[in-house]
C-alpha cells in the first residue's frame, strides 16, 4: 500500500498535496480534549466506560488570525483528527517528527479507523495551531 493508497481512504484532508508524501499521509489536528473525569476498564467489558472529556477552545492570537492555537500545560491530552479513514486493511499511526522533536507524544498504534489518541504534553507544555499536521499515517510494514 503506497502513500497515495491511505490518502484516496481518508476523507476530509485539508490540503493533500502537503499532506502525502514518500513516507505516509500526515494527519491534522481538529480538536484537543482535555480528561476530567476517570474512565473504567474491567477484565469483560461489561463494565467498560469511556472518560469524561472537555473540549478545549483555540484562542486567537490576533483579531485577524483565521485559526486559533491551543496553549497545552504539561498533562494528556486527547486528540481528535480532522480526516477519517475507511476501508479494511491497517495502517501505522505515528506522531511525526516535529511534535516528539518539542516534547510531546502520542502511542503508535495499528489503526483501521482514526481514534482519539492521547497526546502526552511535557511539563513545560506546547501550543498547538488549529490543523497542524501532528501525526501520520503510514503503510504496515
Amino acid at each position: 500500500m503506497s502513500p497515495d493508497d491511505i490518502a484516496d481512504r481518508l476523507t476530509d484532508l485539508v490540503h493533500r498535496d502537503t499532506q502525502v508524501h514518500d513516507d505516509g499521509v500526515d494527519l491534522t489536528v481538529a480538536s484537543v480534549h482535555a480528561l476530567t473525569g476517570p474512565a473504567q476498564v474491567d477484565f469483560g467489558g461489561g463494565e467498560l466506560t469511556d472518560a469524561k472529556t472537555s473540549e478545549i477552545e483555540p484562542s486567537k492570537r490576533t483579531a485577524d488570525d483565521d485559526y486559533g492555537w491551543w496553549d497545552l500545560g504539561g498533562g494528556t491530552y486527547l486528540l481528535e483528527y480532522n480526516e477519517s479513514l475507511g476501508g479494511d486493511d491497517a495502517c501505522h499511526l505515528q506522531p511525526r517528527h516535529e511534535l516528539v522533536e518539542r516534547g510531546a507524544s502520542h502511542p503508535t498504534l495499528r489503526v483501521t479507523t482514526l481514534p482519539r489518541v492521547p497526546l502526552t504534553v511535557p511539563p513545560a507544555g506546547i501550543q498547538v495551531k488549529e490543523n497542524a499536521r501532528v501525526s501520520t499515517l503510514c503503510p504496515p510494514e
